[in-house]
C-alpha cells in the first residue's frame, strides 16, 4: 500500500502537533526558589542556522555606561561564537594539496577569519532592547540594561568569500560550495552543542 503525502495533510499534521503542545506547563520550584524573567534572553535569542546571536547586560550608575558595558559584552560573545565556529571551520575545510603548504594556509585562513569578524561586527543588529531602574545597597539609582545582538550568517560567509578568494595562496585551495557547505554543517553541530 502506497501512501501519498499532501501539503494538507502535513499542515493538518504540524497544526494538530503545535496545538498539542502549547498546553500550560507548570515549571516545579522548590520552596524558596523564584523564577526570573530576564529581558532579552529566552531561545528566540539563541544562534540558529541562519543567524548568530548573543545577549548580555550591564550595569551602572549611568544609563550611559550600563548600555555601553551591555553592547561590549554582547558584541564579545559574538565575535568569541562566530570565531569558535569559523576555526572549526577551517579545520575542517582548508586541506592543502601539498603537507608542507596546509599550515600556512590553514594560519591565513584564521588570520582571514579574525579580520572578517572584527570587520563584519560593524553590520551587527540590535533586536532587542530593556532598561530598568533599580537601587543599589547604598540606595544609590542603579541602571541595567538588557541587550540581545545578531549577525546574519549569510553575510559572514560571504565576507569570508571576499578576504579568501582575495589571498592567492588561500584561493589555490579554496571552493565556496565546500566551505559554504562546511560552515553550514558547523553552525549545525553548534547549535546543537556538538
Amino acid at each position: 500500500m502506497k501512501l501519498k503525502f499532501t501539503y494538507p495533510l502535513a499542515a493538518v499534521l504540524l497544526a494538530g502537533s503545535l496545538l498539542s503542545s502549547c498546553g500550560s506547563k507548570e515549571v516545579a520550584v522548590q520552596e524558596g526558589e523564584e523564577i526570573m524573567i530576564i529581558p532579552c534572553s529566552g531561545s528566540e535569542y539563541f544562534t540558529d542556522e541562519e543567524t548568530f546571536r548573543a545577549n548580555a547586560f550591564g550595569e551602572s550608575i549611568d544609563l550611559n555606561t550600563a548600555k555601553n558595558k551591555a553592547l561590549s559584552n554582547a558584541r564579545a560573545q559574538l565575535a568569541t561564537d562566530i570565531q569558535s565556529v569559523m576555526k572549526l571551520v577551517g579545520d575542517n575545510y582548508v586541506v592543502s594539496r601539498e603537507v608542507n603548504n596546509r599550515e600556512e594556509v590553514l594560519e591565513r585562513f584564521e588570520q582571514n577569519a579574525r579580520t572578517v569578524v572584527n570587520q563584519t561586527l560593524m553590520g551587527v543588529r540590535q533586536i532587542c532592547e530593556v532598561s530598568t531602574r533599580t537601587r543599589n545597597s547604598d540606595d544609590q539609582e542603579l541602571f541595567r540594561y538588557y541587550v540581545a545582538i545578531e549577525l546574519s550568517a549569510d553575510a559572514l560567509t560571504q565576507k569570508y568569500y571576499n578576504a579568501l578568494s582575495s589571498d592567492e595562496v588561500v584561493r589555490i585551495d579554496y571552493n565556496y560550495e565546500r566551505f559554504k557547505e562546511t560552515f553550514e554543517e558547523e553552525m549545525d553541530n553548534y547549535r546543537n552543542g556538538n
